[in-house]
């Protein structure tokens, strides 16, 4: 995948932070640094957003999706 150079502006406070974990080998670089917060901070959105739609599923009406057929799914099943 290709990469593009993107400019940002960040409060002294959080840059002055970021180059102390550069200094102190955390992250190669800014770059390096930037982009796995940008990533994380994306994985985290998408999560929660995954959670908030499966918190809208009414779990009676799952249950009884998942076990739509079952039972006579059950009876063709070999017995052990």
């Amino acid at each position: 995948m290709g990469r593009s150079k993107v400019a940002i502006s960040l409060d002294e406070s959080t840059l002055n932070r970021l180059d102390r974990l550069v200094r102190k080998q955390v992250f190669p670089n800014r770059s390096q640094a930037i982009e796995e917060a940008v990533a994380e901070k994306l994985a985290r959105l998408e999560k929660s957003r995954l959670a908030q739609e499966c918190a809208k599923l009414d779990p009676a009406f799952e249950k009884a999706l998942a076990e739509e057929g079952l039972s006579e799914d059950l009876a063709e099943w070999p017995e052990y």
